[in-house]
């Protein structure tokens, strides 16, 4: 019987840590952020939204990996928030209103917005 409670014993612990961690999901978005400015912009505005428990920009990969509580949001709503700082977050385009309040370095093309082919700007 001894034996039996040793090996349960580790077992209802680890339910009882797990039963009381919220369940995180990653998702991550393609954007066109390439400065410092852009990351800083992003990762303290984004975890103001709601289910948004983490915000890491990688501008080597010109992505944004977003922790979220699956029961709060979802990752439309993760590129709709982005959409809103004026950036662009995968296929959502940024809010251009929003593009105005950003600083002077985060306006110009290819910092936020998806780059124009030169054959396109002719």
């Amino acid at each position: 019987m001894k034996r039996h409670l040793l090996f349960l014993l580790p077992l209802l612990a680890t339910f009882q840590l797990r039963a009381q961690d919220p369940k995180t999901a990653r998702v991550d978005v393609h954007t066109n952020a390439v400065c410092d400015m852009c990351v800083k912009t992003i990762e303290t505005e984004l975890v103001y939204e709601k289910g948004v428990k983490s915000v890491k920009v990688d501008l080597a990969t010109n992505t944004i990996h977003v922790g979220v509580d699956p029961r709060k949001t979802d990752a439309q709503k993760v590129r709709t928030a982005i959409s809103k700082l004026g950036y662009a977050a995968d296929d959502v385009a940024p809010d251009m209103t929003a593009r105005e309040n950003l600083p002077d370095c985060c306006k110009k093309e290819g910092c936020g917005l998806p780059t124009v082919p030169a054959e396109e700007k002719q």
